[in-house]
């Protein structure tokens, strides 16, 4: 699978809602019609914590920008509860309840750096505003999964006779390096017959490597009788300063969306600028026979987000 660089999107710099800071992460794509597709994304405030707005571009060329949401579309939770420091968007979906929206929430801790959990905002106006489906998450950490889960991606009708899957980020435990507590985690999968109530399968989707110990944000699609993902891999070692221990994506696909076999993915990174020393948090969409990719560059999303075209 490859894909030639189209360049920045946009820039956070450029938001026109004064509450936000820097940062323009996890854009999240809904083709909404044909001249609209609608990217939600992140953006932190002044204290640090990510709230979702959203844009609205041609699908056909996103970079030419239609409308930017000035305000968040979600306040932040409640204290104490798991979204009250920071919300993130992850994926949407059209149901006839409305259109889904699954996000991360965030809690700072003591030990270690963060929490997370995965939530659920529903629209029923479409995706003109949205509400919590309830203040508690959808999936938190359990019993047999300890430290988080965060940044799922859904199906809710993958091959014929599929239930509703939800492959997501599992956290498998924190470590020390040079001083500073890093997460490893991988993808795993979960079932549903209604895309609220979920059960975990303890499968492991795409694990660790001699490269690999965090494996972030999966994006899955189906096209020709197979899942593809694309999903970000890093190691655990200076990847926020060296390229080459940094976020790069991967691609896999498989037959039944419990086995998958990796394949090669190309985007070249840029010499310089935004996408130069790191790319991560994919996902994509298609329009008019073209598969477009959106995804964050350098810092995590402080150089913003730009697209690419498939090629191959």
């Amino acid at each position: 699978m490859q894909f030639e660089p189209h360049g920045l999107i946009f820039d956070p710099q450029t938001y026109p809602g004064t509450w936000a800071r820097s940062h323009a992460a996890l854009p999240v794509p809904w083709v909404k019609d044909a001249q609209t597709v609608r990217i939600f994304f992140s953006l932190r405030d002044a204290q640090g914590r990510s709230h979702i707005s959203y844009l609205d571009a041609d699908p056909g060329n996103p970079s030419h920008i239609h409308y930017v949401h000035p305000e968040p579309i979600l306040a932040l939770g409640r204290p104490g509860t798991f979204d009250d420091n920071g919300m993130m968007p992850s994926w949407v979906v059209e149901t006839p309840h409305g259109l889904y929206l699954y996000y991360i929430g965030w809690n700072p801790q003591v030990t270690v750096s963060y929490r997370l959990a995965i939530g659920l905002a529903v629209s029923h106006d479409g995706g003109q505003s949205f509400q919590r489906y309830a203040e508690g998450p959808l999936l938190d950490r359990a019993i047999d999964e300890p430290f988080f889960n965060t940044a799922p991606c859904v199906v809710p009708n993958g091959l014929p006779g599929s239930p509703w899957q939800m492959w997501y980020v599992s956290c498998t435990g924190w470590s020390e390096v040079q001083g500073h507590p890093e997460p490893h985690y991988l993808i795993r999968r979960a079932l549903s017959d209604d895309g609220i109530h979920w059960q975990r399968t303890g499968e492991t989707s795409i694990g660790y490597d001699a490269f690999t110990q965090g494996l972030a944000k999966p994006f899955v699609f189906v096209e020709d009788g197979l899942y593809h993902m694309i999903y970000a891999a890093r190691s655990a070692n200076n990847y926020r300063t060296d390229p080459a221990q940094s976020y790069r994506l991967r691609y896999a696909s498989s037959l039944d969306g419990i086995t998958w076999q990796e394949q090669a993915l190309t985007l070249p990174r840029s010499p310089d600028g935004w996408d130069s020393q790191m790319v991560e948090y994919a996902s994509t969409y298609s329009h008019q026979g073209q598969r477009f990719l959106l995804y964050n560059g350098n810092g995590f999303g402080a150089s913003g987000f730009g697209y690419a075209v498939r090629t191959a």
